[in-house]
């Protein structure tokens, strides 16, 4: 756990000192009642009003009104010119004084009470005891109720950087509410609501729930009772994959469209089944499999999250060939090497900070973890851009040391999803061309006469035309930039 207070931050590591030994500090006998239970360190406001109290001999609630001031740029020398003209006069030493006032006045800046910290404390404990004993629990309870700033893809992610199973929805098991369920080898894992497919109302979800389990799609249809894009949207993230015997999912959304188009002008109440025999053939149609990236692209429409696999395994060949290191080898590295990172963007904060230049704070998930990277304001007429309007990135940067963490100061910033492109399209060299300029460039150009492009459908062995397998903008992949955490004030 964490220390934050409105002192510098060398306290923290003399709080931390104290609690394991060194001696602590106390600027006065007097305020040794103070600060006794925290070492000597200067954490509350409660104690910042003690202080005020004790040296100039006011009430609380006049120590309370001076507390206030500290924030106030305009208050605070009348402030300090009252302290130390009553404490002097109290007969404290002029260098306890000066000592203690470097202390108080950096509450200006930030600080809380201890009942504001004990709020945040308790939960933290009895999360990280649910993390070490009941993990699916936990994680099961964030994803329903969502306390924190972190997207529910990268609670799952980190789910399973922790060997919990995430189940995907199931149309014959999955319940309106994230909850635990046991797995075959008699651990626990955590099955995905009804409530996270997009556009799933309470009511639609409840009578899914309520008829479980079916048998196929045509008993899912006539006993649920779904509308026709939420049953595409199910069909579409493998909801119905453990009923749908040798069909493909094209297939059964062809039959929901089949479905729809007889079912349409009748009605039928809760709990009756519509009349009629077998409405679509049980036969396949021919049509191939959704491809594991249409997959994936439909999960993160129609959930938000990654579930069949990890949104930067579709990298990781590029990766290694950039040399990009991941967010578990990066803290193997020393202070002041030069490293490639990637991943999703999971959050962008650019809180005030005293200089008034911005900076912009930017958490990546590639997977094996977390990547929480910097950019300055001299980086920012390069970068800021990539940054707020893309999903994927790959930044060029310097290794920091944060305590034990490692973070990275970012230089350069590139959209992955480019780079991919280029390398795609063009091969390794090009992604590797386009990594040696400083200002992105707006089509990635390959070395030389590029290689014609061939297409060959798998299913029935033809070649199709060369770009045939052009798309509308954008829709090659998920528009990632709403799975991300803005803070505010964010351009992001």
């Amino acid at each position: 756990m964490g220390i934050r207070h409105g002192g510098r931050a060398a306290t923290s590591a003399r709080f931390i000192a104290a609690r394991h030994g060194a001696k602590p500090h106390y600027p006065h006998p007097d305020l040794v009642p103070i600060l006794d239970d925290t070492k000597g360190v200067v954490i509350w406001h409660e104690q910042i009003i003690a202080i005020l109290a004790r040296m100039t001999g006011c009430d609380r609630a006049a120590g309370d009104v001076a507390r206030r001031a500290l924030a106030d740029p305009e208050r605070l020398p009348g402030v300090e010119t009252w302290f130390k003209a009553a404490a002097t006069e109290r007969g404290y030493a002029e260098s306890v004084v000066d000592e203690v006032w470097d202390t108080v006045k950096e509450f200006g800046a930030y600080g809380f009470c201890r009942a504001h910290a004990a709020a945040f404390a308790v939960p933290a404990v009895q999360s990280a005891w649910l993390k070490a004993h009941h993990p699916a629990a936990l994680y099961a309870g964030l994803l329903e109720h969502d306390p924190g700033m972190w997207p529910m893809r990268v609670i799952v992610a980190d789910a399973r950087r922790h060997h919990v199973p995430v189940l995907p929805v199931d149309v014959s098991r999955t319940h309106p509410e994230h909850r635990v369920e046991a797995t075959g080898n008699g651990g626990w894992g955590v099955r995905l609501a009804l409530s996270t497919v997009k556009g799933m109302s309470e009511a639609e979800a409840a009578r899914i729930a309520a008829h479980q389990p079916y048998t196929g799609l045509q008993d899912f249809w006539q006993r649920a009772r779904p509308s026709l894009p939420i049953a595409e949207r199910l069909i579409q993230i493998g909801a119905l994959d453990a009923v749908k015997g040798s069909l493909t999912r094209r297939d059964l959304l062809l039959q929901a469209t089949e479905l729809h188009r007889h079912t349409r002008n009748r009605t039928t109440a809760d709990g009756q089944l519509a009349l009629g025999d077998t409405l679509v053939s049980p036969e396949p149609s021919g049509l191939r499999e959704m491809s594991s990236r249409e997959r994936l692209s439909a999960e993160l429409d129609v959930l938000s999250i990654d579930v069949s696999q990890h949104l930067m395994e579709h990298h990781y060949r590029l990766l290694r060939e950039l040399g990009a290191t991941d967010a578990a080898h990066l803290q193997r590295l020393h202070p002041g090497q030069r490293v490639l990172v990637a991943g999703v963007r999971a959050s962008t904060q650019t809180p005030p900070i005293p200089s008034g230049k911005r900076v912009i704070f930017v958490t990546l998930e590639d997977g094996s973890g977390l990547v929480d990277l910097a950019f300055f304001d001299d980086s920012h007429e390069r970068c800021a851009h990539t940054i707020f309007h893309s999903g994927l990135l790959l930044v060029r940067g310097t290794v920091e040391a944060r305590g034990p963490r490692r973070t990275v100061v970012g230089e350069m910033v590139w959209d992955l999803e480019a780079v991919a492109a280029a390398r795609r399209d063009h091969g390794p060299q090009a992604a590797l061309d386009l990594l040696g300029h400083d200002t992105a460039a707006p089509t990635p150009a390959g070395p030389g006469t590029p290689k014609p492009r061939v297409l060959e459908d798998g299913t029935v062995g033809a070649t199709l035309s060369a770009w045939a397998d052009l798309q509308p903008a954008g829709t090659r992949s998920a528009d990632l930039r709403r799975l991300v955490h803005r803070s505010p004030g964010s351009a992001g």
